[in-house]
């Protein structure tokens, strides 16, 4: 078995309203940064996992992601591994 690192990405949909999103950019502005737009927030999870393979690694983060990471209806992830 080998250890792997995984980074989730997690944020909300193209068309969900992102309140922090709105109020970084908000700040942003304010601060004087006019040319900063479009600001989303989202969720970054780390963890490692020990694995027989890459594909079960990937299978495990499809598996959470679905049953408690992120909400499909308005959230979308992503995820990155890397063997240590």
């Amino acid at each position: 078995m080998a250890n792997y690192s995984v980074r989730v990405f997690i944020s909300y949909r193209e068309g969900i309203l992102d309140p922090q999103g709105v109020a970084v950019e908000k700040a942003a502005h304010s601060l004087g940064f006019e040319k900063v737009k479009n600001v989303r927030v989202g969720k970054y999870i780390t963890m490692e996992i020990e694995a027989d393979s890459k594909e079960e690694v990937e299978n495990e983060i499809r598996e959470m992601a679905k049953r408690f990471l992120v909400n499909p209806v308005i959230e979308e992830y992503t995820f990155e591994i890397t063997e240590k």
